[in-house]
């Protein structure tokens, strides 16, 4: 295990990383505009223009997660100073991670897909009720961003 020094030190390597003018276009386009209904939504995002973004988005939080499930960074830090994007990211993939996983291992051999983000939030106190809320919780948000969206074209 890391000291907190480290753990610190790295978290801050992680923060700059994501303070980049993509990453951050990535970030701000998964929160906003990924919305997956279904497994088949997210192959979809993959083969189409904002496949890079979602690429960018879960591997970089794929990558964070796999260091602190090695010991690299201190769960209790990491998720003190992230404390919502991970799970975030994590419950737009939640609802359809089985399916996810049973299509990625006959094409990648990657049946594990999302495993470290997954081990991290589900260290979370009632870490299933916290992602059943999340997941009512985006419903919610997506129906008032597309009420916006055609306010705002309409």
């Amino acid at each position: 295990m890391s000291s907190a020094y480290e753990s610190a030190d790295l978290i801050l390597k992680l923060y700059d990383l994501r303070r980049e003018e993509l990453m951050r276009k990535a970030r701000e386009w998964y929160l906003r505009e990924f919305h997956p209904q279904s497994a088949e939504d997210v192959v979809n995002v993959l083969r189409g223009e904002h496949g890079a973004y979602f690429r960018m988005v879960t591997s970089y939080w794929e990558m964070a997660a796999s260091f602190v499930n090695n010991g690299a960074i201190d769960w209790k830090m990491f998720m003190e100073a992230n404390p919502g994007e991970p799970v975030n990211v994590f419950v737009k993939l939640y609802p359809h991670l089985e399916e996810l996983r049973s299509m990625f291992a006959s094409k990648y051999d990657d049946s594990k897909a999302f495993q470290h983000l997954e081990q991290v939030v589900m260290l979370l106190p009632h870490a299933e009720e916290q992602l059943a809320e999340r997941v009512e919780q985006f419903k919610e948000a997506r129906a008032r961003w597309e009420a916006q969206s055609k306010r705002a074209t309409g």
